[in-house]
């Protein structure tokens, strides 16, 4: 008997086994769809193999269903990725067949002559018609523009049978970029960096490379001549490009298009459904060159991948939270091993795992040691808030102010940074001190000023800010504590009322095209001063820019995990980058009550070999990431005896292990979350003990009730 492994999308650990019923053919990486309990659930085959003599009285295979088969490599791919996150596999699989869920395209309804017929009356319009048409086929609207009459003179000609109306399917058509379009002027950093990366895409076989270039070295321009000498190479070569946000992704588009003369796919939560499966069947089909897309892009069926860009490598975006658990830049090294291709990290704030492989040696390291052209870093300056402090209920200092007004006085921009969305992000009554959280999470909730509402920005609830304090019911008593971009910006057009002010955040721009709009007035100087939050720090480009004022520098070192201090310097180091890109100087201000924090000093001196010199060591002496392992095991239930019971059943169970730790059960941080109880334990391992091993049989011991969900995280970026 023929028997089908078969990759479900459920949350189980492993595939079912399905008879392949006689006349029937199943191989490894088909669609099939196959019958669970009373319905039938569409599946991958992940193996083929024969069985004798067994007394398993196995269900069969319904159909394998005729649409693409998942490419060996890409299937390899899914089953690692499944392994590394402890995920189920079927999910994973169907992660990679996302872009089959969405029905095909409408086909395009166009006209077409129908030979041997003539009208029976030859108008002056009617002949107009025709003779636009010719021998091709148009759609009416199309047609009736041309001939420039009305589409009812078109009607007129089908209803006749003069002309007759065909369904044309809706395939996308991704034009062949021409690698000799409009090739870009390098520098010698930059030609060395791309002929490194085109030899190794040459050469075949997995190549990683760490692309370390300063803000504005022009590390696109490098890996996108690099693409262009792959495809030089290879016609069929494809190139898949990583970026952490979808508002980066038109930028990159457009400078795509204009270097090759043909845009490139897009794939990213904002993309339709039917276009998703355009770009889908297109990428299996080897009818694409080159995708732009976001950490999900990397589960395509890619029918020659050839080279892997992770761009802003460092950024934490690229680690997804909800759902499947997975770091997209880790996945995209694992891609590129298992396609045999080359990848590229890039960064100006490299990440310290990615820097630690680069000094080990298992990565090239290409650098870009200044900016392109003429511009030059900007001057980074500590504003010691002790010393100058704002006025009360004023969040700028005098000497921010002045540079602010100076910049303004000379026509040039400036960028006030906080990365806090929002109007404040504490509200409180005065007359108790109760501080107003989401019903069923403990998160507090943000103002928002333009909405005029309270928000939640972990779960997305929100509500009008009530009249009554809810805990002592004084009227009129709740006030906003600390500053969000609203209130900053609020400052600004009260000391700068001439001058024209813009918020960048992912409330006032949630998406690509808006995104779009704001950074084109920036480039036209229709804004004079920009207050954002992080969105605007991510690979933005801003010619006009020359000041960059950071509101609280401080903010991101509060934080309690291991990456507060990485992640505090490559936020301010990329925010202050925005500044002087250009013809123009610039010039960075950082406020702060801890001018002798490390962190900020090796930001004010431009050294980031001491900072990072300083945080390895650290981690180092602690065994932590990169010199040693991390996983978070995260337990959630409506149920808080449930998740209690599993948390106790987990800290019995605990294999022996040597070079390893487990930390926990405690309460997670944020104990609450959408009216679900959370529990953490954290588990710490020496970088070579075979950390993925150590969960499964630690898992297996204990059993885990349908009300608790229990989430595997290998090296958490979260720790909430």
């Amino acid at each position: 008997m023929k028997v089908a492994s078969v990759l479900i999308p459920l949350p189980v650990p492993e595939a079912f086994d399905y008879e392949v019923p006689e006349g029937l053919t199943a191989v490894r990486g088909d669609q099939v769809t196959v019958p669970l309990g009373p319905r039938l659930i569409r599946g991958v085959v992940a193996e083929v193999f024969e069985t004798t003599g067994s007394n398993r009285r196995l269900k069969a295979i319904d159909q394998v269903v005729s649409e693409h088969r998942l490419p060996e490599r890409t299937l390899t791919f899914v089953e690692w990725a499944a392994r590394w996150t402890l995920s189920p596999p079927g999910e994973m699989a169907a992660t990679a067949l996302k872009g089959l869920r969405a029905p095909r395209p409408r086909p395009e309804r166009r006209v077409k002559r129908v030979e041997g017929r003539s009208p029976a009356r030859p108008t002056a319009t009617r002949t107009a018609v025709l003779e636009a048409l010719g021998h091709r086929s148009m759609t009416g609207a199309d047609l009736a523009r041309a001939a420039n009459v009305s589409t009812g003179v078109v009607k007129g000609l089908v209803d006749e049978g003069v002309l007759t109306v065909i369904e044309i399917e809706a395939v996308a058509v991704f034009d062949a970029p021409d690698p000799d379009h409009a090739p870009a002027t390098l520098n010698p950093d930059q030609a060395a960096s791309a002929t490194a990366i085109a030899e190794a895409v040459a050469k075949g076989g997995f190549a990683p490379f760490l692309l370390d270039g300063v803000t504005g070295s022009g590390k696109t321009e490098a890996y996108l001549e690099a693409a262009a000498r792959a495809l030089r190479h290879d016609p069929t070569a494809q190139v898949l490009i990583l970026l952490p946000e979808i508002a980066l992704t038109q930028a990159l588009i457009e400078r795509i298009t204009a270097r090759f003369g043909a845009a490139p796919a897009e794939w990213h939560s904002g993309v339709t459904p039917p276009k998703r499966r355009q770009v889908w069947e297109a990428v299996v089909a080897g009818r694409c060159n080159i995708v732009v897309g976001a950490r999900s892009a990397l589960f395509l069926p890619y029918a020659n991948l050839k080279l892997v860009v992770v761009d802003e490598e460092h950024d934490g975006s690229f680690k997804q939270e909800e759902g499947l658990v997975y770091h997209g830049r880790d996945l995209a090294v694992a891609r590129g091993r298992i396609e045999g291709a080359t990848v590229v990290l890039a960064s100006a704030t490299p990440s310290l795992e990615t820097l630690w492989n680069a000094r080990q040696g298992r990565y090239g390291w290409l650098k870009l040691a200044a900016r392109h052209g003429a511009a030059v870093l900007p001057d980074i300056d500590l504003i010691d808030l002790r010393t100058c402090p704002p006025d009360p209920q004023t969040w700028l200092s005098q000497p921010l102010r002045d540079a602010i007004g100076e910049t303004f006085a000379r026509g040039e921009q400036s960028l006030l940074f906080l990365n806090r969305r929002g109007y404040a992000p504490v509200v409180l009554c005065r007359a108790c001190g109760h501080r107003l959280t989401a019903p069923d999470t403990d998160s507090w909730l943000v103002e928002h000023r333009y909405t005029g509402r309270l928000v939640c920005h972990l779960t997305g609830f929100s509500m009008m800010k009530p009249k009554l304090c809810p805990s002592c019911g004084a009227e009129d008593s709740l006030v906003p504590v600390g500053p969000g971009v609203e209130r900053v910006e609020e400052e600004v057009r009260r000391l700068f009322p001439e001058a024209r002010t813009a918020i960048f955040s992912s409330d006032t721009v949630p998406d690509g095209a808006s995104a779009r709009a704001l950074i084109q007035s920036m480039a036209e100087g229709e804004i004079d001063i920009l207050v954002a939050t992080q969105a605007a720090a991510k690979g933005h480009n801003f010619p006009r820019l020359t000041l960059v004022g950071v509101v609280d520098a401080d903010l991101g070192l509060r934080g309690g995990d291991l990456r507060a201090a990485e992640r505090t310097y490559q936020l301010l180091a990329q925010a202050t980058g925005r500044a002087g890109r250009a013809d123009k100087p610039g010039r960075a201000l950082l406020q702060t009550w801890t001018p002798e924090h490390p962190v900020l000093m090796a930001l004010a001196a431009g050294d980031r070999d001491a900072f990072v010199e300083a945080e390895m060591g650290e981690r180092e002496a602690a065994s932590l990431p990169p010199h040693g392992r991390l996983a978070a095991i995260i337990l959630s239930s409506e149920n808080a005896m449930a998740v209690e019971k599993v948390a106790r059943d987990l800290a019995e169970a605990i294999p022996n292990a040597e070079r390893l730790e487990v930390y926990g059960p405690a309460d997670a941080p944020l104990a609450l979350v959408r009216g679900r109880r959370r529990k953490r334990l954290l588990v710490r391992a020496d970088r070579d003990v075979n950390l993925q091993a150590f969960l499964r049989a630690w898992l297996g011991r204990v059993k885990v009730p349908a009300s608790v969900r229990l989430t595997v995280d290998v090296d958490p970026y979260s720790f909430l």
